[in-house]
């Protein structure tokens, strides 16, 4: 007879109080469950343009060889992007997204009740990844909607090991200046290892916003988080990178599994960083679209947030999970921003002009304005 055994008994316990991620449903699941014929997707930051061409066609070319293990090591991708950066490529870490980036480096910087330091309101995979190793959680307020550095300076501890920010910042779209950010570096113990997800910079247009790259150093614990998911279209390959000092981008290899970014991620990346038109194109639509969504906001009466990235936060003075599912009725998915901490916001992404359009005039409907 086979033993019982319970389950939570041979677990982590700190792994009870994890909670999944909670991603947006795919578009074909929600139009299969409402019937919908002609819904639209604003509710995940994808680039409305689709994937890059060039990035298309040399996915399209190596089909054939999906038998095939992908170089474990990514060396051409990592070349390409050390040239793109103008760094070396013993300072990149490449991941199935920058979300796997992210999770080494909470393995490999956070111990079992050390500390990591972020922000409210702001990517909740950060307090996820914390919790699954153990690690403390410590948030610090925004201050007006937007991440206040000397509040987070002020916030580490001996405890501290990681701090973890986002610019621009999910949900809200919001920077911080390049001064802000050269006093907070050179207020920080140099143990603490401070982490800048910037997966949304190449929307940003403020030149004031400063630039990780320009900060990079072999001396200096500071690591950059981008992604290929975001202006280049390839949310679905799931590509990533982070870049910092070469010596930790050796131990987070040495965690990291073999084969993590397979072989059509792999070209589709290395030919969408030579599609500076198409990464042109797209800067342009979210650039325009936001105008364009905040001149009707403006007149719908709402509030919202002025944004550095592809989408926007809208304070409804009412339950956003309510509008959410009023507009699903409408066939326009947005995303309902309760579990940001934000229950009478929603967030929608900068669509297609005519997205942008439908998105108003079904948002003006389902509020009665």
């Amino acid at each position: 007879m086979v033993s019982r055994v319970s389950i939570a008994s041979i677990v982590q316990p700190h792994l009870a109080q994890l909670t999944p991620y909670q991603a947006g449903k795919p578009l074909e699941e929600l139009t299969r469950e409402l019937g919908l014929t002609d819904a639209i997707k604003l509710a995940s930051n994808e680039n409305p343009l689709g994937p890059s061409p060039k990035a298309l066609e040399a996915i399209g070319a190596h089909l054939a060889s999906l038998h095939r293990y992908p170089d474990s090591h990514a060396y051409y991708l990592k070349e390409d992007l050390s040239r793109y950066l103008g760094i070396k490529s013993s300072q990149l870490i490449l991941g199935n997204g920058s979300d796997e980036v992210l999770d080494l480096l909470v393995r490999a910087l956070v111990p079992s009740g050390g500390e990591v330091i972020s922000t409210t309101h702001t990517f909740l995979m950060y307090g996820l990844l914390t919790q699954a190793v153990g690690g403390v959680f410590r948030t610090v307020p925004l201050k007006n909607m937007a991440v206040d550095l000397t509040a987070v300076a002020q916030a580490v501890t001996d405890n501290t090991r990681l701090i973890l920010l986002n610019s621009p910042n999910n949900p809200t779209g919001t920077v911080f200046t390049r001064t802000a950010w050269e006093d907070f570096l050179t207020n920080l113990p140099p143990a603490v290892t401070v982490v800048l997800d910037e997966a949304y910079i190449e929307f940003a247009d403020d030149p004031d916003v400063p630039d990780c790259l320009d900060y990079l150093s072999e001396e200096r614990a500071l690591v950059g988080l981008r992604t290929f998911s975001k202006a280049y279209g390839l949310a679905g390959p799931r590509v990533g990178y982070g870049f910092g000092p070469s010596e930790l981008m050796d131990y987070l290899n040495r965690l990291r599994l073999p084969f993590n970014v397979n072989r059509l991620a792999q070209v589709g990346a290395r030919a969408a960083l030579t599609d500076t038109e198409f990464l042109t194109r797209a800067r342009e639509l979210v650039r325009t679209g936001r105008a364009f969504l905040a001149e009707g906001l403006t007149r719908l009466g709402l509030d919202f947030v002025p944004s550095q990235a592809n989408f926007m936060l809208i304070y409804l003075r009412r339950e956003g999970k309510q509008v959410y599912e009023a507009m699903l009725q409408e066939g326009v998915i947005i995303r309902a921003m309760d579990a940001y901490g934000y229950p009478e916001h929603i967030r929608v992404n900068v669509g297609l002009p005519e997205e942008n359009q439908r998105f108003l005039a079904a948002l003006e409907k389902v509020l009665g304005l």
